[in-house]
């Protein structure tokens, strides 16, 4: 029991709790040290002032008396309560979860600390703790609908569906009244458990609960395309063909309605399929959909007629994204140079007097060099020549065109010339100085020519000036995670690897963001009654970082750790205790870190004044960003901090080859090496002729054939069963070779092939003038000539400068050879 306060301090303790709640944390601890002065021990008021504290940042010291309340009074609920905010503020949800629980012993029909109890166990996917909570919220409070609705959710999360139905059921029986056909909320909980039977599999049930409870529902669109999917599922085709009709008669644009239509009709031929698109292209004459929906299955006359009644249509309207519509289509050859053939005889049959309409010169002739131009810049019908002879006679038509100059500025990016591109990109934003996605393509290519300084320059144009940290600070809290990553991506290029290891972790820190923030909507979409969108959205966070933005930044992370292993690892082979290159690192980027304080410093000490103590540390104005130059993670132990990233790829993109290939690199350095070989074979399974992965095989054969035998005998039994890349009678040597003969005519395999040698032990000048030659090769790329310089700048290769003048002349336009 909580001590007892005399009325007075009983009455001021109320108050604090009130300044608590209205954010008057100065007030709040004014009064609570007015109780404390007279009454030292008292836990809750030391637990109300600890809570205080840590909402204004002060972390540390709030801990420190939380812990001093509950040794006050160890048998009070508030004390334990507050022990589990704390914990949830520094984000220790199971900690949290623990002094709640505590809490609860003592008090166990508080419904604010149940409430807070059920929202972590939700947040950490404690499914079953979370049924028990919601059962006894439900007890405590059964005339509240959200409760019923969280109780079915949390057994429907928990996989037992056929429980969670019957909630529903139970909340739908205690009803005195029908619920009126305009109540949004009802009209949710009903949708939501038709989805509920539909995911146990009893489409005619849930098909049945449609036509009856949800006949007149809010969500039309919802009822229509369950009904649709229903019906299709129960195999009555022609009443899912009428339902499908009717949703493409409200959205004749949606390309998945066309389809599923196809599906159920069971059309057999092009001719066929095409009526239904022609049916909804005279009934809606400005559809897009049924008019280019069909050129993905026509082939022959067929699809050159309507590829050229579309393509005219476009032309003629001067329709922007006319390439982006069409190019999926390009894996198909005939209609690849069918669609060009076109463009090139639309130019002809169209003079230039009629190209501008109603003042736009961008439509008829304009837009079909743009069109070509495009599709010779496009990868799979590349002709850069072309591209740029068609771009400049459309800028010369419409010389204030910005995505004419875009298009101009990509076909250099395509040449390699990057210090083009990025002049042309900038020509292109100066046309129209208050587009934002113009300004974010220029900043991008300012950075892809590891320009970082201009880059935030430019982004500065579109930043609140207001924020301290200046345009990064902002762009960090919109969370511009594509910013962030090419900003890490050139600073690695220029081999500032702190400054770029903190923007992978700034990506990495917006995504923990991300699954965090979902905290806040347990109890707000339950409130509101958005069930079916919730459980959505667990599900979709609970794969976030599937998400390429992520594996991108956390595979750059990882590349840019396992370098700086490698590195250390070879200086303690050459003697070198202390590393002097990665010494050289640190210190620039201590110096770069005090200029940057400075400047912080400068503009923090002009808002100090107007600062709100009663205002939080965690108000967005006052973050700030610590570490930006990276110095703490320069200092990290590479491969421990690298398991961060790895973890996270593994687990959510063990499909993807690199997020493989990387858990082997750092696996394998760590001599965990069953771990290594597990992310091998997976990798091989995804691709084994993959030239990376033959790079990964011959480094695994040559590691671990000399340590095998030092090996627990079970770790020898498991690597001998698992590994078979390479074949028992082989060796390493013998298998490269053979990887080579295979592959002599790939300019990567070549290259992995080469620089295995160089794993393998021979002579690293040999190989290295090996490396050299390859640029002499007809089917080598520029890209490709890039990658075998950054690997002999790795080696510290005496070659680099042979190399770059071969390259140079041979690409001498190519800006990354210069």
């Amino acid at each position: 029991m909580p001590q007892p306060l005399p009325p007075k301090e009983a009455a001021l303790f109320r108050t604090v709790v009130r300044n608590y709640d209205d954010k008057q944390y100065k007030r709040g601890l004014k009064n609570a040290d007015i109780i404390l002065k007279k009454h030292p021990k008292h836990g809750d008021t030391t637990a109300m002032k600890a809570l205080i504290l840590n909402a204004q940042g002060k972390t540390d010291e709030a801990f420190a008396l939380g812990k001093v309340a509950l040794m006050n009074d160890m048998k009070s609920s508030i004390c334990w309560h507050v022990y589990g905010l704390l914990w949830r503020a520094v984000k220790k949800y199971d900690d949290a979860i623990k002094a709640y629980k505590q809490a609860l012993q003592i008090d166990p029909d508080s419904a604010q600390i149940l409430r807070d109890l059920a929202l972590l166990q939700m947040q950490t996917r404690d499914y079953p703790g979370y049924v028990q909570s919601r059962i006894t919220m439900l007890q405590a409070r059964s005339q509240l609908i959200q409760n019923w609705t969280a109780l079915a959710v949390a057994h429907h999360l928990n996989d037992d569906r056929a429980t969670a139905e019957k909630v529903l059921d139970t909340y739908e029986s205690t009803l005195k009244t029908t619920p009126s056909s305009r109540d949004i909320e009802h009209a949710e909980i009903v949708m939501y458990k038709n989805r509920l039977v539909a995911e146990q599999g009893d489409y005619q049930r849930a098909l049945d609960h449609l036509d009856s409870a949800a006949r007149s529902n809010l969500d039309r669109l919802a009822v229509l395309e369950r009904r649709a999917e229903y019906l299709t599922k129960l195999r009555r085709n022609e009443e899912a063909a009428a339902v499908y009709r009717a949703l493409l008669n409200r959205n004749p644009e949606h390309p998945e309605y066309y389809d599923l239509l196809e599906a159920v009709v069971e059309l057999g031929s092009a001719e066929e399929r095409k009526k239904i698109y022609d049916e909804y292209a005279e009934k809606y004459p400005r559809a897009d959909a049924p008019r280019r929906l069909p050129l993905n299955f026509l082939s022959g006359n067929d699809f050159v007629q309507a590829a050229k009644e579309y393509l005219t249509l476009m032309l003629n309207k001067g329709v922007p994204s006319t390439f982006a519509n069409l190019k999926h289509l390009y894996s198909d050859s005939f209609k690849k140079e069918t669609l060009a053939t076109l463009a090139e005889e639309y130019i002809s049959s169209h003079n230039d007097s009629a190209d501008a309409t109603n003042g736009d010169g961008t439509k008829g002739q304009p837009a079909a060099l743009y069109y070509l131009a495009q599709h010779y810049n496009y990868h799979l019908s590349r002709h850069l020549d072309k591209a740029m002879h068609y771009v400049d006679m459309a800028i010369e038509k419409v010389p204030q065109s910005v995505e004419f100059h875009m298009t101009k500025a990509r076909i250099w990016k395509h040449k390699g010339n990057l210090d083009k591109a990025s002049e042309w990109m900038e020509r292109a934003r100066t046309l129209d100085t208050r587009d934002r996605y113009i300004c974010t393509k220029a900043a991008k290519y300012l950075l892809r020519n590891n320009k970082n300084e201009e880059a935030l320059k430019m982004m500065g144009h579109f930043t609140r000036a207001e924020t301290i940290g200046g345009p990064f600070m902002d762009l960090v809290d919109m969370q511009a995670v594509w910013y962030l990553t090419e900003d890490g991506e050139a600073f690695a290029r220029r081999g500032e690897e702190g400054p770029a290891l903190r923007r992978f972790e700034l990506v990495s820190n917006i995504f923990d963001t991300w699954v965090e923030d979902q905290f806040d909507f347990h109890a707000f979409s339950l409130r509101k009654g958005f069930i079916r969108a919730y459980i959505d959205m667990l599900r979709w966070e609970d794969r976030i970082r599937e998400h390429p933005f992520y594996s991108r930044a956390a595979l750059d992370a990882v590349a840019l750790y396992v370098k700086r292993d490698d590195r250390a690892a070879a200086a303690r082979a050459n003697g070198d205790v202390t590393n002097g290159e990665d010494a050289a690192e640190r210190k620039k980027a201590a110096k770069k870190a005090a200029k940057e304080k400075q400047k912080l410093e400068r503009e923090a000490a002009e808002r100090a004044a107007k600062k709100d103590p009663n205002k939080g540390a965690k108000d967005g104005a006052n973050r700030q960003i610590d570490d930006v130059a990276g110095l703490k993670l320069l200092d990290a132990e590479p491969l421990s901090t690298a398991m961060k990233y790895v973890s996270h790829l593994l687990q959510f993109s063990p499909k993807n080859i690199h997020a493989q290939l990387a858990g082997f690199d750092v696996y394998i350095r760590r001599k965990k090496y069953v771990l290594a070989l597990g992310c091998l074979n997976a990798a091989i399974a995804l691709d084994a002729s993959n030239p990376k992965v033959h790079e990964r095989v011959i480094e695994f054969k040559h590691t671990i054939d000399p340590v095998l035998a030092t090996l627990p005998p079970k770790v020898q039994d498991l690597i001998k069963s698992e590994f078979k890349a390479v074949p028992a009678d082989n060796t390493a040597g013998q298998y490269n070779q053979e990887f080579l003969e295979a592959h002599k005519e790939s300019p990567p395999h070549v290259v992995s092939a080469v620089k295995a040698r160089k794993v393998l032990g021979e002579d690293p000048s040999k190989v290295e003038k090996e490396l050299v030659a390859l640029v002499k090769g007809e089917k080598v790329t520029f890209e490709q000539a890039g990658e075998i310089l950054e690997v002999l700048k790795t080696w510290k290769s005496k070659e680099v400068d042979t190399f770059r003048a071969l390259a140079t002349g041979r690409w001498p336009q190519v800006t990354i050879f210069s």
